[in-house]
């Protein structure tokens, strides 16, 4: 018999969901403020939904981040699949604790060491600052994240399928896009969105590695706050959040949609 939730454990649930919730909501709710004081309510309005198509300032920054965004995730998702594969198929390798230590080491590195680092690097190496400095910054962050969904992949991945397919002539790139990427296909849409989510919401990172005309969405309102939160940014939040869940549950249903894919392939395959 199953038993009931206690109303200790309703009632934690409950805080923690209005803890994470609860300040989105209030932010949703006042974007759609009349007032131009963001405390005071004024009565709903689209009016700084209106604004914010002519501040040319925020929707830079956030077209910036955007393509940076979409360019590191894409450049880590290619690197740390790289970076699984290596790891999973080569066995003990030599350099292989030194080649794990530097894929793992921005998981618990702090932000500001891993910004201040490539900035020092970016100086010796004499590259102008910018949209493309942040971008390898960026990748250089994400990929280890690619890297640990990858490979927890690939923990239990049946190599013999591989085997085959080159028994009966494929090459190994031919194996590859054929029969690996298919089956950690997920895994690797799953780090790409991470890093892409990650690389959205980066600021210290950003602020280390940017320069004049790279200025990202997270520096900009962090710039704006601290003279007081104007209602276009509201606005401009409120329409970032639309446009994750979305994208989270495009992601999901698609998710969903190849998990039932491969039970189906599973049951008609299943011996009679």
């Amino acid at each position: 018999m199953r038993k009931s939730p206690s109303a200790f454990n309703m009632v934690a649930v409950a805080l923690g969901l209005a803890f994470l919730y609860l300040p989105i909501a209030i932010l949703i709710i006042y974007s759609f403020n009349d007032s131009r004081l963001v405390p005071v309510w004024g009565g709903l309005s689209l009016r700084w939904y209106r604004e914010l198509l002519q501040n040319e300032a925020l929707l830079d920054a956030a077209w910036v981040s955007l393509r940076l965004a979409l360019v590191s995730a894409t450049g880590a998702a290619i690197l740390g699949t790289l970076a699984a594969l290596a790891l999973a198929r080569a066995g003990r390798f030599r350099g292989r604790l030194p080649f794990s230590v530097m894929i793992y080491a921005p998981l618990v590195m702090p932000e500001v060491i891993i910004g201040l680092s490539l900035l020092l690097l970016f100086v010796v190496a004499d590259l102008d600052r910018g949209f493309w400095t942040t971008a390898m910054a960026h990748t250089t962050l994400t990929m280890c994240f690619v890297t640990v969904i990858v490979q927890s992949r690939l923990a239990d991945f049946d190599w013999s399928l591989e085997e085959a397919a080159m028994d009966l002539g494929a090459t190994p790139l031919r194996t590859f896009l054929s029969i690996t990427l298919p089956l950690i296909s997920p895994a690797v849409i799953a780090g790409w969105l991470l890093a892409f989510t990650l690389s959205l919401d980066d600021l210290v990172i950003a602020s280390f590695t940017t320069g004049p005309g790279a200025t990202t969405l997270p520096i900009r309102i962090y710039s704006d706050v601290r003279l007081g939160v104007k209602p276009e940014i509201n606005a401009i939040c409120t329409l970032m959040i639309g446009a994750v869940a979305v994208l989270v549950i495009v992601a999901s249903l698609l998710s969903k949609r190849y998990s039932m894919s491969q039970e189906h392939k599973g049951a008609l395959g299943a011996p009679m």
